[in-house]
């Protein structure tokens, strides 16, 4: 029962450390980028000037959306790294399994 109280406290801390670790993604060469953490939660979007003085907004949500995804893409890839080492590390050790 300890150690399962352990890797509780283990995994609420990595979820904790994952609120500080951030990625980015752009869309259109960098006319619109986002910023999200490792949690999959979105901190910060970047429009370009030169798109809303272009006043195209279909464009500019669909850009938006790309850009979204892929930061979402890698916090997720970033996400699950870090939660798989915490699951490593609760496993016994026993020769042979990896």
């Amino acid at each position: 029962m300890g150690k399962l109280q352990d890797a509780q406290k283990q995994m609420e801390e990595t979820k904790k450390r994952l609120d500080s670790v951030f990625v980015e993604a752009e869309a259109e060469g960098g006319l619109v980028k986002v910023k999200a953490n490792a949690n999959r939660k979105i901190v910060n979007i970047s429009i370009s000037q030169q798109l809303v003085d272009e006043k195209d907004k279909d464009a500019l949500e669909d850009l938006v959306l790309t850009a979204v995804n892929r930061a979402l893409e890698q916090a997720e890839k970033v996400n699950e790294s870090e939660m798989q080492n915490v699951a490593m590390g609760m496993m016994p050790n026993i020769p042979g399994i990896f």
